[in-house]
């Protein structure tokens, strides 16, 4: 065999490894930030990229082979979600024509104020998020709802996005549906109740600053942009056109229904169609199966001569998914090839090693997360890559693997929606209508959540430590259940737990 064939493979020079990630961020920035012309996608930047990191990968003694099996392996574990991504388009279309999210607006326009409008909001949508498992179910159904109601009650619609964004991720967080929440327990070792349960600790108290937050956004809107005929208008015109009667709202918990049965997420999904289109057919006259089909295909087609109604309503249809999806597999087949090329660890390998206190050591499990999410373009690999570069070093401390879990959804799955060519933003905003860098700055639940996470553990309270105790925000060790870990790993982080409450440096149980 020739020496060609047997090129040594190595890791690339920090230089090799910035290069793909200068070329995207530069490339996005310019899309983004400073092109005057219509283009306004993630789409080329990424492709340029992923030719990029190839060229690297080469260049480190990857084969193309190998790189494209890299980018084949990510490609192929984002299926499902793809596959669920074209049934929600199926949902949202179903939704539109048994009435279900017209009947919301409709209700909601009546139980809402603008003062009460974002805190109750955000609740009804986490409940909906926590009974799904899902963001994007929770915003591609009473999200969309929401934001129309949002524009009746004139709510700047960044604000009404920044909400439902916040729900829809407290919701899924603490689902154990969820597939991030069960990524990050498995990723990390721990137990998927043990990883939900620390969770509470940071994201529990930011959720309820997050809802005095918008209480007062609430009381401070000045009611002089709130246009009660808007309301009525859109009211009337749902009247006109659709049958509001209650029992069209069935289908949601339909929804709820099939999640809390732990149904799995494909036939979950196609249930709540199948329901939402039988509805079609009892409540609002149904119509021919072709154009049954037409519309889960490419959409609903109103026209009820209510502007703000018409632009609500035009949602959902499986066609309407693919840029969505052609974008998802775009940002996979980036993430995977970076993945395959060593970028990632070249670039936080030696980081760990200048970590010495819990602090430090959470934030830069959150800074990788989030590095990730950006330039890797997927929450999936915001979670699952920093959990191995990590792992050792919360044992080493006497760190329970239930904080690791919490941290990395602190950060990858929470910041991954503020990027607007990852899979998360690019779907929520074309869901929600509002560009993720615009709805972001009021998504409080995860604008905040990586702050407090950081703040809380530099101060040494909030940490969840291997023996089952937890030291809280005042500061008070008290102890608990122990989480779930590997045997080996508990033991190391047992023994790091013994000597560092011999020598004072970690606090001890307090009766």
């Amino acid at each position: 065999m020739s020496n060609k064939d047997t090129k040594q493979v190595r890791l690339p020079s920090f230089l090799e490894a910035i290069i793909p990630i200068l070329v995207m961020v530069c490339l996005m920035v310019y899309v983004f930030g400073f092109s005057n012309e219509d283009y306004d996608a993630a789409h080329m930047p990424l492709i340029f990229a992923t030719i990029v990191t190839c060229i690297i990968g080469v260049i480190c003694g990857h084969s193309f082979d190998d790189m494209m099996d890299g980018i084949m392996e990510r490609i192929s574990a984002t299926m499902g979600a793809i596959l669920i991504l074209f049934t929600v388009g199926l949902l949202v279309s179903s939704f539109m024509m048994s009435g279900t999210i017209p009947a919301v607006i409709y209700y909601g326009l009546d139980l809402l104020s603008p003062k009460l409008f974002l805190p109750v909001g955000c609740i009804l949508v986490a409940i909906v998020g926590l009974a799904c498992g899902s963001s994007w179910t929770a915003t591609a159904t009473i999200g969309i709802a929401f934001m129309t109601i949002g524009e009746g009650l004139g709510m700047n619609p960044a604000i009404t996005a920044g909400m439902v964004i916040s729900g829809a991720y407290v919701g899924d967080k603490f689902s154990p549906l969820s597939d991030t929440t069960n990524l990050a327990a498995g990723v990390s070792g721990t137990g998927l109740f043990d990883h939900v349960a620390a969770m509470i600790s940071s994201t529990g108290p930011v959720f309820l600053i997050s809802l005095i937050i918008y209480t007062i956004i609430g009381f401070n809107v000045s009611e002089a942009g709130y246009d009660p005929t808007i309301a009525g208008g859109i009211q009337q015109a749902i009247a006109d056109h659709f049958n509001t009667n209650p029992l069209v709202l069935l289908p949601i918990l339909v929804v709820i229904a099939v999640c809390l049965l732990r149904v799995p997420g494909l036939p979950g999904v196609l249930i709540s169609v199948a329901t939402g289109v039988l509805f079609a057919y009892i409540f609002q006259g149904g119509g021919s199966v072709g154009d049954t089909f037409t519309i889960l295909h490419y959409g609903p087609s109103i026209e009820t001569g209510n502007e703000f109604l018409d632009e609500a309503l035009a949602k959902g249809g499986m066609d309407n998914q693919m840029w969505t999806i052609n974008l998802i597999i775009l940002a996979v087949s980036f993430g995977g090839a970076l993945e395959r090329c060593g970028i990632v660890e070249k670039l936080f390998g030696h980081l760990k090693q200048r970590i010495h206190s819990v602090g430090s050591l959470i934030l830069a499990t959150m800074l990788t997360s989030i590095f990730c999410d950006a330039a890797m373009c997927d929450q999936f690999l915001g979670i699952g890559v920093p959990a191995p570069l990590y792992e050792d070093k919360y044992d080493e401390m006497g760190l329970s693997r239930n904080m690791l879990s919490r941290t990395l959804e602190d950060a990858g799955t929470l910041w991954a929606v503020m990027f607007p060519w990852t899979a998360c933003g690019a779907y929520q905003s074309k869901t929600l209508g509002v560009n993720s860098f615009k709805f972001f700055p009021f998504a409080f639940v995860n604008l905040l959540n990586p702050i407090y996470a950081a703040l809380t553990a530099f101060m040494g309270r909030n940490i969840f430590w291997a023996d089952g105790s937890y030291t809280n925000i005042f500061g008070k060790t008290r102890q608990g259940k122990v989480a779930g870990a590997p045997e080996e790993a508990h033991e190391v982080a047992m023994e790091a737990l013994r000597k560092g409450r011999e020598n004072g440096t970690i606090p001890k149980v307090q009766a």
